[in-house]
């Protein structure tokens, strides 16, 4: 597999921009070789600058979840573009996306868009402080909440990935009023509260970790923060940057039963365009200004163009039978690869809910950022080389899902399945 033209416009981007790429984990740091600059993509496939092809699990790290180049998405956009790219003004679109997601998600009766997840997280922290009074907040380690001062500690995904335990730049007051705990820990939770439950403006999760592999919550602790948030006056944040409309229509929150206050959401609402948006009750939203004096705002945000992309996206997915096939694929692919695993005897855990599977080179169970840091890092290297050689893209860190989409066949399925057997080979002679 030629990679000739990566390793140049690679060489080229170091000259120009920070490491050479536009986020830290795309530098394939962690697990060799040159990135892949890519060209283009159709359905479930990738081809880079050298022309080489791949069935992609990354998606563009979630928001792709009708496939690349969906016929769908881009007559959206077509029709969308015909108009103007932007207009700093209320359009209508924004509504209907707005109305779209307000009936899915059970504790969103407002919302408000922005840019980025980054923006989204950042924003509803500020608002959970205002509404409250109160400045602490309660975060799990190994969930990642966007670049966030307050939210960088602990925040497994590309810090993970890199080493370090969080970014210098970040004020210690900051880090001083942020709470970490075990995720999935109820224990740790109770013991916060304890100590500074009159403290906490409100815990943020990702109610199911994907920045530290794919861990889903244990039974009760999604629960049991819901209640010590209740007594103890706190708001409860859901990341769902990442599970929203992805493990099921009404999110994370639907699949498990539990109602936050406030909810992130990214990726998928903007069909693959900068789009986010938080939300969640009506007298929280309320407080945002400008109905309120907690301040927020954005050029983007509500941009024409990500609105269409997100509409057309969240269309593919209300069609019958969506959640049922993205749940059969990622539930193939991680029984599949545990049962290559067993055959070639190497110690290895995955795990599938809904759109996103995991897998760590660790015998499991994996419930926390702790366990999922003991997971053989030289063995997710060798298989990551030898499955990327083979043509199957994963994301380049062993802290990250894979993302299931519409585009996704049975038989790629096999292929990359077939692709597994070998790499999983390769990687028992790793020690």
């Amino acid at each position: 597999m030629s990679t000739d033209r990566s390793k140049e416009l690679f060489k080229r981007a170091k000259r120009v921009i920070a490491g050479g790429v536009n986020s830290p984990v795309r530098a394939f740091g962690s697990v060799g070789g040159v990135p892949r600059f890519i060209e283009r993509g159709k359905g479930c496939r990738i081809w880079d600058a050298d022309g080489n092809e791949y069935i992609d699990f990354v998606g563009s790290w979630g928001p792709l979840i009708a496939g690349h180049a969906n016929p769908s998405v881009l007559k959206a956009l077509r029709a969308a573009m015909a108009l103007g790219t932007g207009f700093g003004a209320p359009t209508e679109r924004e509504i209907e996306l707005a109305e779209v997601i307000t009936s899915a998600l059970p504790s969103v009766q407002k919302i408000r868009m922005v840019s980025s997840g980054s923006e989204a997280t950042m924003s509803a922290l500020r608002l959970a402080r205002a509404a409250t009074g109160r400045e602490r907040v309660l975060k799990f380690e190994g969930c990642y909440h966007g670049h966030v001062d307050a939210l960088l500690l602990g925040a497994g995904s590309g810090v993970a990935t890199l080493g370090i335990p969080g970014s210098p730049g970040v004020p210690a007051c900051y880090a001083n009023l942020t709470i970490q705990a075990p995720y999935n820990d109820v224990g740790a939770v109770r013991q916060a509260f304890e100590r500074w439950g009159d403290e906490i403006a409100c815990a943020i999760v990702e109610p199911l970790a994907g920045n530290m592999g794919c861990v889903p919550p244990l039974p009760g602790f999604l629960e049991e923060l819901r209640e010590c948030c209740d007594r103890s006056g706190a708001l409860l944040i859901f990341d769902e940057v990442i599970t929203g409309f992805r493990l099921a229509w009404g999110g994370a929150q639907t699949l498990y039963g539990v109602k936050p206050d406030l909810t992130c959401l990214g990726k998928i609402v903007g069909g693959g365009l900068p789009a986010a948006a938080y939300g969640g009750r009506r007298d929280l939203m309320t407080q945002v200004a400008p109905d309120g004096p907690v301040y927020q705002a954005g050029t983007l945000s509500g941009n024409p163009l990500a609105m269409a992309a997100g509409l057309a996206t969240l269309g593919e997915l209300a069609k019958a039978g969506s959640y049922e096939r993205l749940g059969a694929t990622s539930q193939r692919m991680a029984d599949g690869l545990g049962e290559i695993a067993r055959e070639v005897g190497v110690e290895f855990t995955a795990v599938a809910v809904g759109g996103a599977f995991g897998f760590f080179f660790h015998p499991g169970p994996v419930r926390n950022f702790a366990d999922a840091q003991k997971a053989h890092a030289g063995r997710f290297k060798r298989f990551f080389q030898s499955m990327l050689e083979q043509g199957i893209y994963l994301a380049p860190s062993r802290f990250e899902c894979g993302f299931a989409s519409l585009a996704h066949q049975s038989r790629d399925i096999e292929a990359t399945l077939a692709a597994a057997r070998i790499a999983m080979q390769k990687t028992a002679r790793v020690r």
